[in-house]
């Protein structure tokens, strides 16, 4: 018997490779899109697994950020701190203090803790300047980088306050404090001179410990620090784990999301890959058997047919690395500016473990069907050939025969049953393609919904404020700056475009309202810091008078605000406290103590979810400071407010029109992520169709020709080929529909949960009939476009071509 060595196998291989180039366009660029998805998605699962920790690590932050009293401790007692047991790194004292910028519109930003550091920093709380430069001189700030693009950017001047003698502050630099440790920094000179009367100025210490993973050891931290100091020179602390548990949330939310994906891409691979080999297999029984005949062994059988995918595998990795990398590369890029976190790229260990995997799955995935071929006797393989067995499918001829379609229509219906296992894989592909769709739709939806429930209160097409606490002033930041992924930005009481003027009283407002043509409802708002019995600190109160359902929160369970005595709060504050609707808790409100019962769940993620919203007619001393206008149809808001605006001010208040709100970025972040890896699914789909029909042509060409010497025309022959597909195009979507609904059902919570909160039926029940019926169609459409082309070629054909080809 002839032997054959490594040269005669490379041969075989190349040859398969190079005579079948339709499924070998399919794997590369099948496993090119898996791979590519894989790398984009494994890298996105990476940037958002613990962004803070990388972030933190890299500035070493600092694990208690601590203020005390310059008045009690000097410099010198709070530098030899750092030489206390447990502190293994510090920085500071550093000059603090707090101050609520006016921008050139009048607008306010949220009171900011202003720190004067004469650089970024390096052993402790090492800033990461994002853009711009450090502050040099007087008259210099650097902010935050989560104010960047946020009615701010470089060279932008604020004023230090809204008094006459306020000093212009200008933006020179963004940075970002992984810690929290401060919103704004200047030169420490610059801060003094800023701090305004006793106990404006404050000394801030950074402080790294050798233990600080838990809260009890960073309560050990805290009560050492303050007992190596004089009593009550430290008047506040800091902890990292409360601003890691904020981002933390955020970010944990994509991860359900990405995996589900990511799994999607796995199973889509494994079947294109498996559907490829097994139908090469399937078209080479009798070449398989010549092989056999001259000297092949079943093992050289085997590998030759494992090498036929993984050569063109190989090449499709390598293109999906690099295409996966180019398209990582923006989504990263708006991921650091979601989460607020460090420079970010594609991790290298990524660019190895996703290939590495593709190799294997594909290996894995050919190694099946190649067996097969290594198994087969010399004598069957030869005899059987390229012709399918006779009695297959006949009765689903039959069957189709009486239908009342055309006969091409009903030949083609027949067809997939004469090979069940590429019906198969074809069925699986349209699914999974069909269930990413679903999925991808209802994520979209669901995360549309999301947007809509923050912030409900700005739905308002006009906001009045009074112009004294709990007021807020057209364009400000406060109000429109969107807050890093699971922690917020309030402004604290006071902080109307009018402070410092006499308060309007709000019932002269509140007639002026009413008067107001094209007035359609109103309702008034009272926010500021409240204490609940039980819950150490302060919590965010919002109460609300008159018909406040146009700005009630989503609710999760129980009702919205109805009347006194009532109070909503969210899933994090139930969680907390362990609360539960039905039960009655102590509120305090400017200095006013109510017991409210608890009539609803909302879903409010802001502040942690430490918020009470409650009726401003349960407390007697409390007064709206915000009034939110609905304008009647055909009423222009802009107009409206700038006439009732003659009336109010002249009371001490004001009226704007709310601008449209912004769409969230890590919302439209998570969308894009969606539809870029739907659509690399989908396409894969598609592959996965053409190539199983390319085979089932090729295979019938002879069968063609003798329906085209009978009278077939060419139109007749596509629809033969894509009525082929349309009845596994109609099977795919009834499977892929529902499973795509409940992988959405499955995966929305827990998304939701990852962020610390329950999800409303608005959030969760986005389908409606007519979205899935399409989304079934779109099963069909999958399957027909990836049968586009073999039709085609199968209606070019020519006859006499065809009737020769056995």
């Amino acid at each position: 018997m002839i032997r054959f060595g490594s040269g005669a196998l490379g041969r075989v291989v190349r040859s398969g490779v190079g005579r079948r180039r339709v499924q070998t366009l399919v794997i590369a660029v099948a496993t090119m899109m898996a791979v590519a998805s894989a790398v984009v998605a494994g890298s996105l699962m990476v940037a958002t697994n613990a962004p803070f920790d990388h972030a933190f690590a890299r500035q070493h932050g600092a694990h208690l950020t601590a203020s005390f009293d310059p008045g009690r401790v000097s410099a010198a007692q709070l530098a030899g701190t750092r030489d206390l047991e447990g502190v293994t790194a510090s920085a500071g004292p550093f000059p603090a203090t707090t101050i609520k910028p006016v921008g050139r519109d009048g607008g306010h930003l949220p009171a900011l803790t202003l720190v004067g550091r004469s650089g970024p920093g390096k052993d402790v709380d090492a800033l990461d300047l994002k853009s711009g430069r450090w502050a040099r001189k007087s008259g210099e700030i650097v902010l935050a980088a989560s104010f960047s693009g946020q009615f701010l950017e470089l060279g932008s001047t604020l004023m230090s306050s809204d008094a006459a003698d306020a000093r212009t502050l200008t933006v020179v630099g963004f940075a970002l404090s992984a810690g929290g440790s401060a919103e704004m920094w200047a030169t420490p000179d610059e801060v003094r001179s800023l701090a305004s009367g006793d106990g404006g100025l404050t000394s801030q210490m950074l402080y790294r410990f050798d233990s600080a993973a838990t809260k009890s050891q960073i309560a050990a931290d805290r009560k050492r620090l303050g007992a190596a100091l004089p009593s009550g020179a430290l008047v506040g602390t800091q902890s990292w784990l409360d601003t890691k548990r904020a981002a933390d949330q955020g970010a944990a939310a994509t991860i359900p999301f990405l995996f589900a994906f990511g799994v999607l891409g796995i199973v889509m691979s494994v079947i294109i890959v498996g559907s490829v080999i097994s139908g090469a297999v399937g078209t080479s029984l009798r070449r398989i058997g010549i092989l056999k005949a001259v000297g092949f062994t079943p093992r050289e059988v085997v590998r030759a047919y494992v090498a036929q995918a993984l050569i063109p595998a190989a090449a499709g990795i390598a293109l999906g690395v690099v295409l996966g990398n180019l398209l990582a590369v923006p989504l990263l890029n708006d991921t650091e500016s979601v989460y607020g976190t460090v420079s970010l790229s594609v991790a290298w260990w990524v660019d190895v473990v996703v290939p590495a995997g593709a190799l294997l799955v594909v290996a894995v995935a050919a190694l099946v069907p190649a067996l097969r071929a290594g198994r087969l006797r010399t004598v069957e393989a030869i005899a059987v050939g390229r012709a399918p067995r006779t009695t297959r499918g006949q009765w689903a001829h039959r069957a189709a025969g009486r239908l009342p379609l055309p006969r091409p229509v009903t030949y083609g219906l027949a067809s997939p049953f004469a090979h069940p296992v590429r019906a198969i894989a074809m069925v699986l592909a349209v699914a999974f393609g069909t269930v990413a769709a679903t999925f991808a739709v209802g994520l979209t939806q669901s995360l549309d919904a999301v947007a809509n429930a923050q912030d409900p209160e700005n739905r308002a097409d006009v906001t009045v404020v009074s112009g004294g606490p709990s007021g807020s002033g057209p364009g400000t930041v406060e109000k429109r700056q969107k807050p890093p992924p699971g922690g917020s930005r309030q402004a604290p009481a006071g902080a109307g475009p009018n402070q410092g003027q006499a308060s309007a009283d709000p019932a002269a407002v509140r007639a002026a309202i009413a008067a107001q043509p094209g007035t359609a409802s109103y309702y008034g708002t009272a926010t500021g810091d409240a204490t609940v019995s039980g819950i150490s600190g302060t919590v965010r109160a919002t109460l609300y008078q008159g018909d406040s359902r146009p700005g009630g929160y989503e609710m999760i369970a129980g009702h919205w605000i109805s009347g006194r005595g009532q109070v909503v709060v969210p899933t994090g504050f139930l969680e907390r406290t362990g609360t539960r609707i039905g039960d009655s808790v102590r509120v305090t409100f400017q200095k006013e103590t109510v017991s409210l019962r608890i009539v609803g769940e909302a879903f409010d993620t802001s502040d942690d979810g430490m918020r009470v919203h409650a009726d401003l007619d349960s407390f007697a001393k409390a007064e709206p400071g915000v009034f939110h206008v609905e304008v009647k149809s055909g009423v222009s808001a802009a107009d409206y407010a700038q006439k009732l605006a003659g009336v109010v001010k002249p009371l001490g208040g004001d009226a704007f029109a709310e601008s449209a709100p912004e769409g969230e970025n890590m919302i439209v972040l998570l969308e894009a992520m969606a539809a870029l890896l739907t659509l690399m699914l989908v396409s894969v789909a598609g592959l996965g169709v053409l190539n199983s029909v390319v085979l089932d042509t090729r295979e019938r060409v002879h069968d063609l020709g003798v329906c085209k010497a009978l009278g077939m025309s060419p139109r007749q022959t596509v629809s033969l080929v894509l009525a082929s597909v349309a009845g596994i195009g109609v099977v795919g979507g009834l499977i892929g529909v529902p499973a795509g609904f409940a992988l959405h059902g499955y995966v929305l919570p827990v998304m939701g949960r990852s962020a610390g909160t329950g999800l409303p039926p608005s959030v969760l029940d986005v389908y409606d009939t007519s979205q899935l019926v399409l989304l079934g169609l779109a099963g069909v459409l999958v399957a027909v476009l990836g049968a586009m082309a073999p039709a085609g070629w199968a209606a070019k054909v020519r006859t006499a071509t065809a009737l020769r080809t056995e």
